[in-house]
């Protein structure tokens, strides 16, 4: 099978785990990069034996390209993705797929228009962790799920991030940059989203950067910084989710899911790996569960590999438009339930995806 020869646009820190693909998986050849920064472009292209150092534009121009991946910024992300099918090119790229519902809308209706493929992280839901969760939900270990909680809640990223500006600004905030991997997971083991409440806040207007080098220096807070969310899934369960960066410290798990016999603690959704714990009805503490699927290490790419795979087999891709507009779409409905005070009805839905296979190879998803 001829590879899919690809573009990275966006060469900062969570590119290294993308070109790495090109050696970890058999599908993807990554044969350009593009970056505004171009020393660090050139800097990651001659790490990873990258080809071609790229313009955006002269990416997007090189006929041999078929796919571009972009890894910027959330604000950025809707236009290049737009730039990217027009120029007749598939597309992957980091969360959120966008930040506002009508860019999202554009790049599905833009992608159908030219027959084009869009993609878009998280991908962990691939991971062994919760490939193995669904299954077991499947497999009827805790019954009919009935209800879930989703806790993502720290102090914030200036504690570790040396530009954290960008994270408390429109488009950011914990809801918008994890809230993709919650919600995710969850749609992935119970199933698409009906409609959604919420309540916002912004606890602190002002934040300081924590990390060496930046150490002390101020800038504004201007998105809500604390989240607190109720799911109504199409099936009937109910979900609570909350993303804060508001908070101390915390015991709460990041998943749990309760079904009509048992409870299930699932791994954190911004990992690959487990541990999964489950407690039936006839039990009386919580057991791990041993594993069924693979890719627990840091597998990110996994995503868009398996994009890759459905751009030669014409076969349905994992981690697609129509998940990742979904979970948009939930993300701004708490924003406006918050702001107009009422119950937020999601116009979207999706398919389940289709789960991996228990022997999977570690370097191919063509199934």
């Amino acid at each position: 099978m001829n590879k899919v020869k690809a573009g990275i646009i966006g060469c900062g820190n969570i590119s290294s785990i993308y070109f790495e693909a090109k050696q970890k998986f058999d599908i993807l050849d990554i044969v350009a990069c593009a970056d505004l920064d171009a020393d660090r472009a050139k800097a990651q292209a001659e790490r990873y034996q990258i080809p071609k150092v790229y313009s955006v534009d002269e990416l997007l121009d090189d006929p041999e390209i078929e796919m571009v991946i972009i890894l910027t910024t959330p604000t950025t992300h809707a236009q290049l993705h737009l730039r990217a099918l027009a120029a007749g090119k598939h597309v992957y790229g980091e969360k959120p797929l966008a930040i506002e519902l009508e860019d999202g809308k554009k790049i599905l209706s833009l992608a159908q228009e030219k027959g084009l493929l869009v993609g878009s992280a998280p991908d962990t839901f691939l991971g062994g962790g919760l490939q193995s969760s669904r299954k077991l939900i499947e497999d009827g270990w805790i019954g009919e799920p009935i209800a879930a909680t989703a806790f993502l809640m720290y102090h914030g990223p200036e504690s570790f991030h040396p530009n954290p500006e960008f994270l408390y600004q429109k488009g950011a905030g914990p809801m918008f940059d994890m809230g993709p991997y919650y919600l995710t997971a969850l749609v992935h083991l119970i199933g698409p989203i009906k409609k959604v409440s919420g309540l916002t806040r912004t606890t602190f207007a002002e934040r300081s950067v924590m990390t060496e080098g930046g150490y002390g220096r101020k800038f504004p807070v201007t998105t809500p910084t604390h989240i607190a969310g109720l799911i109504e899934f199409r099936n009937g369960a109910v979900g609570t989710i909350v993303t804060s960066f508001d908070v101390w410290g915390t015991k709460t798990p990041s998943i749990e899911v309760h079904g009509t016999t048992g409870s299930m603690i699932v791994p954190d959704p911004n990992t690959f790996d487990g541990p999964v714990l489950v407690k039936r009805h006839d039990q009386t503490e919580f057991t791990e569960v041993p594993l069924t699927h693979g890719f627990t290490a840091n597998s990110r790419g996994l995503g868009a590999m398996d994009m890759a795979y459905a751009i030669r087999n014409g076969r349905r891709h994992r981690a697609n438009g129509q998940l990742a507009y979904h979970v948009l779409e939930a993300i701004n409905g708490f924003y406006i339930s918050s702001d107009e005070g009422r119950h937020y009805e999601l116009q979207s839905s999706c398919d389940r995806t289709e789960p991996l296979a228990l022997d999977q190879p570690r370097n191919g998803l063509d199934r």
